[in-house]
């Protein structure tokens, strides 16, 4: 006869495998990673410095900058994909004709590499012989060094972001919508409730667990964005674009390899601290708001 113990092993026995990947894949890097941060490493030797890596790290404005940049580029591209597509996947569920082909064309972007789309918009973007700059002069306005000038060259950037990943969080979002329960608006509709009331009232909070994880998803892609900004501008001009991660492939590429992890310790950090509270907040709302 079995025991309650005998019982009780059998979880175990089927979490243990998983248990192993994590801690292999994922615990011991990050374990390496803190140690490696706090010496000057190369691939023979290791020199303890406790935190001058990171006393580095954020007295020099080249390195310093990157978190503010980060955080604006995450936090911008975030808030306008939530927006903007929201509305694109309300056009979308409606009763147009021609909702197949725009989706289509909606979800186009995604099929795109990063690297690509990077390198067609920094050509679109050219001061003088770009397409945007030849409509605006078409139009008499003057030309824009989109990625040339230190003001607008992160912003130029971060909508190009936008319009390569609306696809994934229209797909969401018209996912939730299409999930809820059309009774719900026909009960509105017989109370008197308009188009904008249902919209508040009956979309918007039962789209919220879309919502939340095009949020999420969106936000730790732009905290730990790379492809879009080394292929539009490197960084440059100056330091004006560079992110926490172009910052640590420069500091790998250059040698300064304890620098460089370091750096990848204060994204982890910086993810972390974002993304966790962020994601218990968003749950307390959901469940507010249903």
């Amino acid at each position: 006869m079995k025991t309650k113990r005998d019982h009780s092993i059998y979880p175990v026995w089927f979490v243990l495998p998983s248990l192993v990947i994590f801690a292999v894949f994922f615990l011991w890097p990050i374990v390496t990673s803190l140690y490696y941060s706090l010496t000057v490493w190369n691939f023979d030797t290791a020199k303890f410095c406790g935190l001058d890596n990171y006393k580095l790290f954020f007295s020099e404005y080249s390195m310093s900058s990157s978190v503010i940049h980060t955080m604006i580029y995450a936090f911008g591209t975030s808030a306008l994909k939530v927006i903007i597509a929201f509305f694109i996947a309300i056009f979308l569920t409606s009763r147009i004709r021609t909702k197949g082909f725009i989706r289509s064309a909606v979800f186009f972007p995604n099929l795109v590499s990063m690297m690509a789309v990077g390198l067609t918009f920094s050509y679109l973007m050219h001061p003088t012989k770009g397409l945007f700059n030849v409509v605006i002069e078409m139009l008499g306005g003057t030309p824009i060094d989109f990625l040339g000038n230190p003001n607008t060259a992160l912003a130029s950037i971060l909508m190009t972001d936008v319009w390569k990943g609306l696809s994934i969080s229209v797909v969401i979002y018209i996912a939730g919508i299409q999930s809820i329960d059309r009774t719900y608006y026909e009960a509105a509709s017989i109370d008197g409730a308009t188009g904008w009331q249902q919209l508040k009232n009956i979309t918007l909070p039962l789209v919220a667990a879309s919502q939340n994880s095009i949020i999420i998803l969106s936000l730790i892609g732009g905290l730990r964005s790379f492809e879009l900004i080394w292929a539009m501008t490197g960084g440059g001009p100056g330091f004006a674009t560079d992110v926490l991660a172009s910052v640590i492939y420069k500091q790998y590429a250059a040698g300064f390899y304890g620098l460089s992890t370091a750096g990848n310790v204060v994204m982890l950090i910086l993810i972390s601290v974002i993304a966790f509270p962020l994601q218990h907040f968003l749950n307390k709302r959901e469940e507010a708001m249903q």
